[in-house]
C-alpha cells in the first residue's frame, strides 16, 4: 500500500482533537449541540442524553422548523441554553411554544432563526456536534464546527460527500467521529490491524424492500411501497435512498473520505438482517465484523462519547435463541446507483454535489408522485452526465453551491419531462 493523506477518521488515534488525558467519563457532562433535533438521528440521540445524564449535557439544539412543539419539549427537557431554528418564520411560534413549556421564574433559552442559525450553533462553546441534519444543507454547519475546533459526530454523510475537500481542508487528526451505523462499524472493525493491514472495506446493505427484485419489476412500485423499510425506521428521504440504494452508494464515497481507501477496495455486501453494520478484511485474510441488532442509539453514543464507550447504549442479542444470517451480492442491473456513485466518487470536484443534489430532488419528485421509481436513478445519472468534467479539488463553497443550485434546476426539468412522456 502506497504512502497517502491520513484518513478523516482514524480509530488509533483513540483521543479525538481538542480532548485531553483526563477527559473521560468520570469527569462530568460532556457539553453537546444536536443538530437536527427533530429528525430521526436527533430524538435518539436526545435519547442517549437522557439516559445518561452523567455524561453528557446538551448546551444547544437546532431543528429546520416543521416540529416545532417537538424542539421546544427537548429544550426544556434538556435546559439548554440556545435553540435554533432555520425557518425564521418560525421563530415566533417557537418562542410562544418555549414560554408555555417553562414554568413561571424559568429563563428561557436564546432563540436563532434563520438559514445561518445552525451554523452559528456549531460553532458556539462546546465540547462535540453532532450533526444529524438530512441533506446537503448540513455543510456549512459542518464547517462551521470543524473551523471552530468541536469535535465533530457526523450523521450528515452529505456534507462530508458534497464538500469532501473543503472538509479535508478543515479537519485535524481525529476530530470526526462517524456516526452512521456502517461507518460506525468500519472505524471499529478498523481497531483491529494497522492501516498498511487493510485490504477491503465491507460495506452492508440490508437491500431494502425491494430486494431480490429485477429492474422490470421495481417499474410501478409507489412511494408506499418504497417507504416500507423492512429492518430500519429512518425519515422519508433516507428511506427511499435506501430503497433506491443511493443511500449505499453515497456511503461508499463516505467511506473513501472517511478512510482513504480506493473505490476498488470499498465492496457493498447485501445482508438483509442488519445484524452486520460492515466488515473490514485484512490482508492476512481474516475479516472483523461489528455487528449487533438494527438500533442507531449505539453508533450515536460511540460518536458522542468517543473514545469512550456508553454502557447500555443499545440493545444486544440474545445468544441463546437460534439465528440465520444471510449474504447475497448485490445486483447492480437492478439497483445501478452503487456504481454510479463509484464513478461519481472517482470523478471527485463537484460531481458528488451534483448526484446529491439530483437525486434529492428526483426523491421528492416520486414522493409527489411525480416520477417512477426507475426514474430516480435514470434522471440522477442524466445530470451526473450532463455535468461533464467537474471542477477539481480546489474548491470553494460557492462553487459546491453553485453545481448544486444547476443540479436541482436540471433534475426539476428532466424529471417534468419524464412525468409529460409517462402520461402521454
Amino acid at each position: 500500500m502506497t504512502d497517502s493523506p491520513a484518513p478523516l477518521a482514524d480509530p488509533h488515534l483513540r483521543r479525538p482533537v481538542g480532548t485531553s488525558a483526563a477527559d473521560g467519563p468520570d469527569d462530568g457532562p460532556r457539553d453537546i449541540v444536536i443538530l437536527g433535533s427533530t429528525g430521526s438521528i436527533g430524538t435518539q440521540a436526545v435519547d442517549v442524553v437522557l439516559a445518561n445524564p452523567d455524561r453528557f449535557r446538551v448546551t444547544g439544539l437546532s431543528a429546520a422548523g416543521g416540529r416545532v412543539e417537538l424542539l421546544a419539549e427537548q429544550a426544556h427537557r434538556l435546559g439548554v441554553r440556545t435553540v435554533a431554528v432555520s425557518r425564521a418564520d418560525k421563530a415566533d411560534e417557537l418562542r410562544e411554544a418555549l414560554r408555555a413549556r417553562y414554568g413561571a421564574g424559568e429563563p428561557l433559552p436564546e432563540v436563532l432563526a434563520g438559514p445561518d442559525a445552525a451554523v452559528e450553533l456549531a460553532a458556539s462553546e462546546c465540547h462535540t456536534v453532532l450533526n444529524g441534519i438530512t441533506g446537503s444543507i448540513g455543510l456549512r454547519p459542518t464547517l462551521a464546527a470543524l473551523e471552530a475546533g468541536r469535535v465533530l459526530a457526523l450523521a450528515n454523510k452529505e456534507s462530508l460527500i458534497v464538500g469532501g475537500p473543503l472538509v479535508k481542508a478543515l479537519a485535524g487528526p481525529g476530530q470526526i467521529v462517524p456516526v452512521d451505523s456502517e461507518h460506525s462499524a468500519l472505524f471499529q472493525a478498523l481497531m483491529g490491524g494497522t492501516r498498511a493491514e487493510v485490504r477491503k472495506l465491507l460495506v452492508t446493505a440490508s437491500g431494502g424492500p425491494f430486494r431480490g427484485r429485477t429492474r422490470e419489476e421495481l417499474r410501478d412500485v409507489t412511494p408506499e411501497d418504497a417507504l416500507a423499510h423492512p429492518t430500519w425506521a429512518m425519515g422519508p428521504v433516507i428511506t427511499i435512498n435506501s430503497a433506491t440504494l443511493v443511500n449505499k452508494g453515497l456511503e461508499v464515497i463516505e467511506a473513501h473520505l472517511l478512510y482513504d481507501i480506493p473505490f476498488d477496495r470499498i465492496e457493498v455486501v447485501v445482508h438483509p438482517q442488519s445484524y452486520i453494520h460492515s466488515m473490514v478484511e485484512f490482508t492476512d485474510g481474516s475479516t472483523l465484523a461489528q455487528c449487533g441488532p438494527p438500533d442507531m442509539r449505539l453508533p450515536i453514543a460511540l460518536g458522542l462519547g468517543w473514545p469512550h464507550r456508553v454502557p447500555d447504549a443499545g440493545p444486544v442479542f440474545d445468544w441463546s435463541k437460534a439465528m440465520t444470517w444471510e449474504f447475497f451480492p448485490l445486483d447492480e442491473r437492478a439497483f445501478p446507483s452503487v456504481p454510479l456513485a463509484c464513478h461519481v466518487g472517482a470523478l471527485g470536484g463537484t460531481a458528488p454535489a451534483v448526484f446529491n443534489a439530483a437525486n434529492e430532488e428526483c426523491v421528492e419528485a416520486f414522493l409527489a408522485g411525480r416520477l417512477p421509481f426507475n426514474g430516480i436513478v435514470e434522471t440522477v445519472a442524466a445530470v451526473v452526465e450532463e455535468h461533464g468534467t467537474p471542477k477539481g479539488t480546489d474548491l470553494s463553497l460557492e462553487d459546491v453551491l453553485d453545481a448544486e443550485t444547476w443540479a436541482r434546476a436540471r433534475a426539476r426539468e428532466l424529471a417534468a419531462r419524464t412525468t409529460a412522456e409517462v402520461r402521454a
